[in-house]
């Protein structure tokens, strides 16, 4: 097959990669916008390579022209949570959109595979529009806590390096690894609402910081300079005390005065 043609076949979906990235990370934008808390950390997202599409059509005996009915993880989208119950959510949150539909899908965390691999993997259709028209394509979703992509990549590493024959020692070891994420995942969510306070807390103080450094650089525009000295001053010292109710009660006095050289400036 000409190089140019794995190029036209691959183009649409290295688009839905790009879409379905853009849209996942938009989740998680809303989210956080919204002062609540992600199920989604963070997404990645590839196209399979030329040679890896071509090593598979031959493990699996796919004749070239059946590749893009046989294959469906040529497009492949990452979502990595923190907790395993996030997993979960983010799969309802897929299956309610109305912009992608589920082929199929499997639950490697409840019902592991042999090798201790877990994940949960959808198989999702999506339309893409192409150069030459509307293209509806399959993509898989893989959804991971953390823990368990760590253990993942090390292990198709160790795949790779050793072509399927990796010695026995080394397999066993993984499993034991794998197991330790397990036990890992289960400690992660036994202290979920300790972590997510903390994280929540966190966030609200990076908030609050963010608008008092916004209102103070627009006082420089327009109110007397030593004022301002003072209450960045005022600011550092209430900053560096770590006390979050000050910092709330101090937000709300700088919106105040800030309001009010707004509405000197309009007269």
């Amino acid at each position: 097959m000409e190089i140019q043609l794995w190029r036209e076949i691959l183009e649409p979906y290295a688009l839905a990669v790009d879409e379905l990235m853009v849209k996942f990370n938009h989740i998680i934008e809303a989210y956080r916008k919204a002062g609540m808390y992600s199920p989604i950390e963070q997404v990645t997202g590839r196209v399979k390579t030329i040679s890896s599409i071509l090593e598979k059509a031959q493990k699996k005996s796919i004749e070239l022209e059946n590749i893009e009915e046989k294959i469906e993880d040529i497009a492949g989208i990452r979502i990595i949570c923190q907790f395993v119950d996030d997993i979960y959510k983010v799969v309802e949150l897929i299956k309610n959109r109305t912009d992608m539909s589920i082929v199929s899908d499997k639950d490697y965390i409840k019902n592991k595979k042999d090798s201790g691999y877990r994940s949960y993997h959808m198989i999702i259709s999506y339309h893409v529009e192409t150069l030459y028209g509307p293209k509806e394509i399959h993509a898989e979703i893989q959804i991971r806590t953390l823990a368990m992509n760590f253990w993942a990549t090390v292990e198709h590493s160790l795949q790779y390096k050793y072509k399927q024959n990796m010695p026995d020692n080394l397999r066993q070891r993984l499993h034991k690894a794998a197991d330790a994420i397990v036990t890992l995942d289960d400690e992660m969510s036994s202290v979920r609402g300790e972590i997510m306070d903390a994280q929540n807390s966190f966030n609200i103080r990076a908030n609050i910081v963010a608008d008092i450094l916004t209102n103070i650089q627009n006082l420089y525009k327009v109110a007397n300079k030593r004022e301002v000295v003072k209450i960045q001053d005022e600011f550092f010292r209430i900053y560096e005390s770590e006390d979050l109710k000050q910092l709330e009660r101090f937000n709300k006095e700088l919106d105040i005065i800030s309001e009010g050289y707004r509405a000197q400036s309009l007269r």
